[in-house]
């Protein structure tokens, strides 16, 4: 029996205009109330899904929200953190160096803002403080470094992105959880902090067996979620290579796909 539904955001539960459909919210009401904990798991703040579990009704004491990508988990009614996995000074000053070297715009994400080295501000860290709402700020990066870093994040187009990969440090890779969660952005996170990680360590603290768990992606960036749980779905229109690992395929998200996996798996 499934216990805890790990679900992405982007490409997943929301419909191709970012949106919640009526389909959706109805799964998520009538899992909730069979005591199914629904998650969602994301690389937003919790400040950029509080609408969203405000709209889910996801906001309730019991309730919680993977943030970060992996790097908080979080109470979703208070905002409390449950399990926490930092960036340190050090971290932050060698990936923006190399970010430097190589001429890629980088900005790093705290519990309360995003803060760039950059004076001439990417576009992309314009877009992603728009989205997330959160305040956008130029500091030099020693007092970039003295903050308490989620995540960094290195943003371009596709094509420059791709070869600023190319010239990283191949110890980074090893170091940094890294994670490119759109065709524009590679994140940068502790190395013990993924979705998978947080499903789990979520999943122990609530006597959960593996068995009882369920992700719901589309994506490269939740591919640890679902290498890690029991049961894992992938959206149709989610990558070629993620269905390879999946239990189940399910819908679209243009056709409600979470509702789908939600009624036909969990229900």
């Amino acid at each position: 029996m499934i216990k805890l539904v790990a679900i992405d955001l982007d490409g997943t539960l929301l419909d191709p205009d970012r949106k919640i459909v009526a389909e959706v919210k109805e799964a998520v009401a009538k899992a909730k109330k069979a005591g199914v904990k629904i998650v969602i798991t994301t690389g937003r703040p919790l400040m950029g899904v509080k609408d969203i579990l405000d709209e889910l009704n996801l906001n309730e004491p019991g309730d919680y929200v993977i943030t970060y990508n992996g790097a908080l988990v979080q109470r979703a009614d208070t905002g409390e953190e449950f399990i926490r996995e930092s960036l340190t000074a050090e971290d932050y000053l060698n990936i923006e160096a190399a970010a430097r070297k190589i001429g890629s715009p980088l900005h790093a994400i705290t519990i309360d803002g995003i803060y760039t080295s950059n004076r001439d501000i990417g576009k992309y860290t314009v877009h992603e403080a728009e989205m997330v709402k959160m305040p956008l700020h130029f500091r030099q990066p020693e007092e970039i470094a003295g903050l308490e870093i989620a995540k960094v994040m290195i943003v371009d187009e596709a094509e420059s992105l791709d070869n600023a990969i190319a010239y990283l440090p191949f110890e980074f890779f090893e170091r940094y959880t890294m994670v490119k969660s759109t065709p524009y952005y590679l994140e940068f996170m502790n190395k013990k902090a993924s979705k998978g990680n947080a499903v789990l360590e979520l999943a122990e603290k609530l006597f959960l067996d593996k068995d009882e768990l369920m992700a719901i992606g589309d994506e490269e960036n939740d591919r640890s979620m679902l290498e890690a749980v029991g049961n894992p779905v992938v959206m149709e229109n989610g990558k070629e290579a993620l269905k390879k690992i999946a239990k189940y395929i399910t819908k679209s998200n243009a056709e409600a796909g979470v509702a789908h996996a939600i009624n036909t798996w969990v229900l």
